[in-house]
């Protein structure tokens, strides 16, 4: 499916922004066929893009919500249009399967629509009568919003912070990642269209650019989803003018096998194996390390190599039986191969797993086999890093206290699931520290776009999706209007 490689500008001010240099993005299925270019962007394009949105917020502020709203939906209906292009465009440039980018789009347009329909309600100001006097609460725009985002979810990731964004009454610079830019940059050149000049713009760029947008004063929140080092330097950028921010940042996610587990259970197994291999492993909400009760453990790891060999099947993203696709960049095949290397150097054992459908595409793109690791000590590499991407290690626990004390010795908190009977995981999973915990399912497929999402420990901060997601760009704004005669008489 090659095509000429397509060329993305930044959008600063509502124009197409050409830079001097050019970054290429190459198709992880197929390195050497080069899928576009990216900006290499300024410090100054960035300041230029920041100054852009500093100069449009009071203006976009002062629109009413409904206007607001009204011009958020017509973007997304822009985006529904051009989703089969984004779904051809993201594949290439990402190296998930189609199914897989159709997934993406759907979820993101889905989330778009739902922060426009609750945000009537939620941004709406709050008004208490009393015979004491009034008192109203207002949601107010921060003002200038820094988006950075990474690259397994460039489009959804992406979405889940300018819908509520904008629709709340800021303006925002958006920063793609490097690995992924091609795609979310078309998204956001068509949304930025339905809005004023400034409200929403997007530049590339190296560490400088992302210094600017993490430093700058004109900026009020930072909203950045990555990796958790990433963020110890944006919080230190951010210092200096105490920036709001949520971070959505790593995760060591555990999925824990109770005792009651049905293991004969062939779509449990299943949306297990799912949440440990969509997209390859590379989400921050993957089961990337699995706990089974010693008493089930050799019929599980039976079941599941059977499980996973059936629907693991590797190859061209745009094979229709293809259900996982490359890692999407070298540097990441290089790390989870790095682990890998380690568990068998400590003697763990290394299954492979699902089929390779093509082996000439599997040796020429950045593929990395899956694999189960069994025998892995509790405290090895492979299981309290975080491996984002197509590898999983399985160990036993004895009882449920067992349990809980593995998940949480982790620096992580971001998502967990607990597999069993309803009632006993549920008491397992109010005992576990994380952001969000899934009874019998895991990862996207217990995504709920309605509930705030986010971690805890150093997951990050903050939340994004449901309500909340939309509120957290707003700062909370108390008027009070007391009755003056009913106040008690304070001396001159």
């Amino acid at each position: 499916m090659a095509t000429e490689p397509i060329v993305v500008n930044a959008i600063i001010n509502g124009e197409a922004v050409a830079a001097e240099k050019q970054y290429p993005r190459e198709n992880p299925t197929k390195p050497s066929e080069i899928v576009g270019y990216g900006p290499v962007n300024t410090k100054e394009d960035a300041i230029r893009a920041i100054d852009a949105a500093a100069a449009a917020f009071p203006a976009w502020a002062a629109t009413p919500l409904e206007e607001r709203i009204a011009r958020m939906r017509s973007a997304i209906a822009k985006v529904k249009e051009a989703t089969p292009e984004f779904v051809t465009l993201l594949s290439r440039e990402h190296g998930k399967a189609k199914y897989d980018a159709e997934g993406e789009m759907f979820v993101s347009l889905a989330w778009m629509e739902y922060a426009c329909d609750v945000a009537a309600d939620v941004l709406k100001d709050k008004v208490e009568e009393r015979e004491d006097g009034r008192t109203i609460i207002t949601r107010d725009p921060m003002g200038v919003v820094s988006a950075i985002t990474p690259w397994n979810y460039p489009i959804s990731l992406s979405s889940i912070k300018i819908a509520p964004a904008l629709v709340a009454g800021n303006t925002m610079v958006l920063k793609p990642s490097p690995f992924a830019p091609l795609t979310v940059t078309k998204m956001v050149e068509l949304m930025a269209k339905e809005f004023p000049a400034g409200v929403l713009n997007i530049v590339h760029g190296d560490a400088d650019v992302g210094v600017e947008l993490t430093s700058n004063p004109k900026v009020a929140k930072i909203a950045f989803t990555g990796g958790t080092r990433t963020a110890t330097h944006i919080m230190k950028a951010a210092a200096d003018t105490i920036k709001n921010m949520t971070l959505e940042l790593g995760g060591n996610d555990a999925a824990v096998l109770l005792e009651d587990f049905d293991v004969n259970d062939e779509r449990a197994m299943r949306r297990l194996v799912i949440s440990n291999f969509l997209t390859g492993g590379q989400i921050c909400m993957i089961a990337k390390r699995v706990y089974v009760h010693r008493s089930i453990y050799d019929k599980f790891v039976e079941k599941y190599i059977e499980a996973a060999n059936k629907w693991i099947r590797l190859g061209d993203p745009f094979n229709p039986q293809v259900t996982v696709g490359p890692v999407n960049n070298q540097p990441q095949v290089k790390h989870v191969q790095r682990l890998v290397d380690d568990a068998k150097s400590r003697g763990a054992q290394v299954i492979p797993l699902g089929q390779i459908l093509d082996p000439e595409v599997f040796e020429e793109g950045y593929f990395l086999q899956p694999t189960l690791v069994l025998g892995a000590g509790y405290n090895d590499p492979i299981v309290v890093e975080e491996q984002f991407g197509p590898t999983v290690p399985v160990l036993p626990f004895d009882d449920d206290d067992h349990a809980v004390a593995l998940v949480n010795d982790s620096i992580y908190g971001l998502t967990s699931s607990v597999w069993g009977e309803t009632e006993h995981a549920i008491r397992v999973a109010r005992r576990i520290e994380a952001g969000t915990t899934m009874i019998n399912t895991a990862a996207v497929q217990g995504l709920d776009v309605r509930f705030p999402f986010g971690g805890v420990k150093q997951s990050g901060i903050g939340r994004e999706y449901g309500a909340e997601g939309v509120t957290s760009y707003t700062e909370t704004h108390v008027i009070n209007i007391p009755k003056v005669g009913e106040l008690p008489n304070i001396p001159e």
